[in-house]
C-alpha cells in the first residue's frame, strides 16, 4: 500500500521470501531466532526475532518480544512488541501493539495496530549477512 516507486534494493541482498521453519499450533517457545530464512509462528513464542527474511505470525500465533527484526513481517495474529522491517503487512485479523518503523506498510479492513508507524526511505535492518545461502534460522533456547 506505501510503497517509493523508486525503491530497489542491491543485488545480492534480496530478502528470502518463503517459510522454511514453522512453530505449530499448540506449541510454546522461549528464546530468541537469528540467521536467515523465513518463519512461520502459528503457537505461541517469547522472544526476540532477528531474520534476514520472512516471518509470517498466523492467525492463532501469538507473539511476545522487545523486537522484531526481519526483511518481511507478515501479522494475522498477535504481536506485543516492536516491528523494523522491509515490508509490514497487518491482515484483518491481525493485531500489533508496538511501533512499527519500516520502507512499505499495508494493512486491510480490520487490522488493529496501538503504536506508531514510521516510514523510512532507506533501512539498515542491522542483520549481519549469511554465511551460506541456504543457511536456515537457528533457534537458541
Amino acid at each position: 500500500m506505501f510503497r517509493r516507486a523508486n525503491e530497489k534494493t542491491q543485488p545480492g541482498t534480496e530478502p528470502v521470501e518463503r517459510v522454511d521453519s514453522v512453530l505449530g499450533a499448540g506449541i510454546a517457545w522461549q528464546g530468541a531466532v537469528s540467521g536467515s530464512g523465513g518463519v512461520r509462528i502459528d503457537g505461541a513464542f517469547d522472544g526476540d526475532i532477528h531474520l534476514r527474511g520472512l516471518v509470517v505470525i498466523g492467525e492463532q500465533g501469538r507473539v511476545t518480544c522487545r523486537q522484531i527484526r526481519a526483511a518481511t513481517v507478515v501479522v494475522a495474529g498477535s504481536v506485543k512488541g516492536d516491528i523494523t522491517a522491509q515490508r509490514v503487512e497487518i491482515t484483518r485479523s491481525g493485531r500489533v501493539w508496538g511501533d512499527v518503523v519500516t520502507t512499505s506498510f499495508s494493512t486491510e479492513e480490520g487490522a488493529f495496530l496501538r503504536g506508531q508507524i514510521r516510514m523510512e526511505e532507506h533501512l539498515d535492518l542491522g542483520l549481519s549477512q549469511p554465511e551460506t545461502p541456504s543457511e536456515a534460522p537457528t533457534v537458541k533456547r
